[in-house]
């Protein structure tokens, strides 16, 4: 019998609580999940893709059938590279929901293995957005209610380094 495997892409800069709540489901739900770290040349990461990579491991080591990997370029070919059983993607909103369906209609035209799950986060973490936190945080504000605490700790060591 063939394990099942999924994909959760992202740039993941930086892991929120509310990323950590999907992969929590998903660990569940799937034999394995792979958390895909994208590069984000076109995101301007404020955390290098090594930093977020680790941020990630410290964020759900507790997770056993959760690994972390980089990666660049298409998502269809780590798709079929990882050989995947599907990818996961959060859906926070309406608006998330037709950008996540024409992608996944588009994917699934490059390959028609192509499978993509869709999860709503609990409600508690359905505002959540890395695009927020990294404004909160670079405002100085406090983040500790919206990431965990290696990501605090990080953001603490950016400030301190004056990003």
């Amino acid at each position: 019998m063939t394990k099942s495997r999924v994909i959760y892409p992202g740039t993941f800069d930086p892991i929120t609580n509310g990323h950590i709540d999907l992969v929590s489901r998903a660990a569940k739900m799937f034999d394995e999940v792979v958390v895909a770290i994208a590069i984000g040349h076109h995101k301007n990461p404020v955390f290098s893709l090594e930093e977020r990579v680790e941020l990630a491991k410290k964020s759900l080591s507790h997770l056993p059938n959760v690994e972390f990997v980089g990666f660049d370029g298409l998502l269809v070919n780590f798709f079929r590279e990882q050989k995947a059983t599907a990818v996961l993607r959060g859906l926070r909103a309406v608006s998330d929901f037709e950008y996540e369906f024409q992608l996944a209609n588009m994917n699934r035209r490059l390959d028609s293995s192509f499978e993509a799950v869709f999860l709503t986060p609990s409600e508690q973490y359905s505002f959540i957005s890395s695009t927020l936190v990294r404004e909160i945080a670079r405002l100085n504000g406090d983040v500790a209610q919206f990431v965990p605490q290696a990501v605090v700790a990080a953001f603490k060591q950016k400030q301190q380094q004056g990003w």
